[in-house]
């Protein structure tokens, strides 16, 4: 496999940290772009990356993260500004000259979405796509790591209850590493997937119940599936100082989990990796300390 040099953004993020690693374990160069210095931006250091300080809401940035590298992971968080952000990037990709991007998108991204996240990320991707930028698109269901969002583990560890307002919809949980692994390898080996999006999916299909069932087993204790209703989520995720977008993205999409936006299979991971995606029960295990009382 020919050896490159690769750009990372949100390189100390769930999906970034897994990239960065990946792609130095298989022997490429990696640039990894954090939003501050901080202990975790020094860990990927440690592993061997070249970290570059910087925000994709500043053009210039964008344009010296690009520089000199092959090809790059775009990753943005649930907030304002994704469209400008996108747009800053694909300008410095076309400089560049990048061989791929990797766009991290998200399942219920399409033109009619309810969540203005969710549209942003349809739009960002027409935008990749207009630009000429040899672009991959991926679209993972809910990570797996929800479960350990504080607003989530909170409530399995203190009152035994998932509380989300899901209904009867179903997903299958993905891991922030199972998707690492596909991006790397798109990075790394892009020409049968160039103007592709891929829907990502985990191991199973599960409901909610099922999903709690599963969390009992691991923890030796009771969990239980009760759903609070839209208000009652909303003012939960409050508490733990998440701003109105990011909350309107949450109501919005677990109306789509309702509507079966994020259920489904398919052999993607196995497919590009050539490795099954993992459980959800073998990934409750390997973070049972989270949910440690």
């Amino acid at each position: 496999m020919q050896q490159r040099k690769f750009l990372v953004t949100a390189a100390a993020g769930k999906t970034g940290v897994h990239t960065v690693r990946n792609l130095l374990d298989d022997g490429h160069a990696v640039r990894a772009l954090v939003h501050r210095d901080d202990a975790r931006s020094e860990a990927l250091r440690k592993l061997g990356a070249e970290v570059v300080v910087g925000n994709l809401l500043d053009h210039d940035d964008a344009i010296r993260a690009t520089d000199g590298v092959s090809g790059a992971y775009l990753c943005y968080p649930v907030r304002p500004g994704l469209i400008q952000a996108t747009a800053y990037f694909a300008d410095a990709a076309r400089r560049a000259k990048l061989e791929v991007v990797v766009n991290m998108s998200q399942i219920s991204a399409r033109e009619d979405s309810k969540s203005h996240a969710a549209r942003d990320h349809w739009i960002s991707e027409r935008v990749l796509e207009w630009s000429g930028v040899r672009t991959i698109h991926i679209r993972p269901t809910f990570f797996a790591e929800w479960l350990i969002a504080p607003w989530v583990r909170d409530t399995i560890v203190k009152e035994g209850k998932i509380t989300l307002p899901f209904g009867n919809g179903r997903h299958a949980p993905i891991s922030a590493p199972d998707q690492a692994r596909v991006i790397a390898a798109l990075l790394a080996k892009p020409a049968a997937h160039i103007g592709k999006i891929y829907p990502l999916y985990g191991a199973t299909e599960l409901s909610q119940p099922e999903i709690a069932d599963i969390v009992s087993k691991v923890l030796g204790r009771k969990i239980v599936y009760s759903p609070t209703s839209m208000d009652e989520y909303a003012a939960q995720v409050e508490k733990y100082g998440l701003p109105a977008f990011t909350i309107q993205h949450f109501i919005e999409v677990a109306i789509d989990y309702q509507n079966g936006i994020f259920a489904g299979t398919n052999d993607v991971i196995e497919q590009i990796t050539g490795k099954a995606p993992q459980s959800l029960e073998a990934f409750v295990t390997a973070n049972r300390q989270v949910f440690d009382v």
